[in-house]
């Protein structure tokens, strides 16, 4: 559901979602009628985590737009036929935009859209397109830099604990980011990587949390669905484990263990989409926004920490956002000690397809 975009998009790019011209949109969709618009969620929405903070888009959506939409969602939709199967159906009832948010759900909603050409699809993550397809994401990568950057102003052990879903390039760039940032406090900071090989699996993530803490790691951080690896953190708080959550705050699941979060953002995407098809400007224009664009934010820090590591923390996202500073900028080495950029910045291509873990993250790189 994670798996990066291979081009980026500036704030103008973004704007331009909603105002180019397409003159072969659908009559149909160009309707004074309610625009019907179906979320397809790979989870249970629950009160935090990935599919919850799709789901409070698609909230901030209705709000924005009102009567001029009438929403569907369906969770808990596995990937594969299943979601196939979701998607004709939302089509059949009427549904002219539909969202897939979970990267197992491209190829059928390629499948469906192509046999439905006056029907609109969204793909979270996805890398192919088609005249009726388009792909969003996020750069999760700049404030995985930021979170990596704390954990290593605040880890008293220098280890730090990642529960990992899938090994695809957007999770490895995850990793590598915050394995960049940790080290830039820290430099003798590890990253120590447990494999979960699925998105959504509770009890899975707080076995592996466990784990990492059996290893050493006083901070966690996730790239999984559930509020489980907070809730791990919360359970050995006393014991000086603390956690970055990812997607949601997680602070009512973490009162006391969680540092900050980072919190994805997809209401102003998703209204600027729905407006878009209404108008019958819509067109496939991958979308790759950033801590600029609004699409990433880092929920408020906890009191606990001291307030010179909050001022370099935030000093560090300003320059991200201003341009200034890119996680994977400048000589880069990798886990088995090759030199994998000397200089300059990655350039998205690279970014699309890394496979390889920088210095200072120890574990297994399987294939995906």
């Amino acid at each position: 559901m994670f798996k990066n975009l291979a081009r980026g998009l500036t704030a103008a790019m973004l704007a331009a979602v909603a105002a180019a011209t397409l003159t072969s949109l659908p009559a149909s969709a160009q309707t004074t009628a309610p625009l019907k618009v179906g979320f397809v969620y790979v989870s249970p929405i629950g009160d935090a985590g990935w599919t919850f903070q799709h789901n409070q888009g698609r909230l901030a959506m209705e709000k924005a737009l009102g009567a001029q939409v009438s929403t569907t969602a369906v969770e808990a939709v596995a990937e594969g036929a299943d979601s196939e199967r979701v998607m004709r159906d939302l089509v059949a009832q009427g549904h002219k935009l539909i969202f897939a948010t979970s990267f197992g759900y491209l190829e059928p909603a390629l499948r469906v859209a192509a046999d439905h050409p006056d029907v609109v699809f969204e793909h979270a993550g996805g890398f192919k397109t088609a005249k009726n397809v388009n792909t969003y994401n996020a750069r999760f990568y700049e404030a995985r830099y930021l979170a990596g950057l704390l954990a290593g102003k605040t880890s008293k052990s220098g280890i730090a604990g990642y529960v990992a879903g899938f090994p695809v390039p957007e999770v490895v760039q995850g990793i590598n980011a915050f394995a960049l940032g940790m080290r830039a406090a820290n430099p003798k900071a590890q990253v120590k990587v447990v494999w979960l090989n699925t998105w959504f699996d509770p009890p899975r993530e707080r076995e592996a949390a466990t784990s990492l803490i059996h290893q050493g790691a006083d901070v966690l951080t996730n790239h999984s669905g559930s509020p489980a690896v907070p809730q791990t953190a919360q359970a050995h708080a006393a014991k000086g484990v603390r956690v970055i959550a990812y997607q949601s705050d997680m602070s009512r699941h973490a009162p006391d263990a969680q540092l900050t979060a980072i919190t994805h953002q997809w209401g102003a995407y998703y209204t600027r989409v729905a407006e878009s098809v209404r108008k019958g400007t819509w067109r496939a224009l991958p979308v790759w926004g950033g801590m600029k664009d609004g699409f990433i934010a880092l929920a408020p820090f906890a009191a606990s920490v001291p307030a010179d590591v909050v001022k370099l923390v935030k000093t560090r996202e300003a320059e991200i956002v201003q341009g200034k500073l890119h996680p994977f900028a400048g000589r880069l080495v990798d886990s088995q000690g090759t030199v994998r950029q000397e200089r300059g910045v990655m350039d998205d291509a690279t970014l699309a397809k890394m496979n390889w873990f920088v210095d200072g993250v120890t574990g297994t790189l399987p294939k995906p």
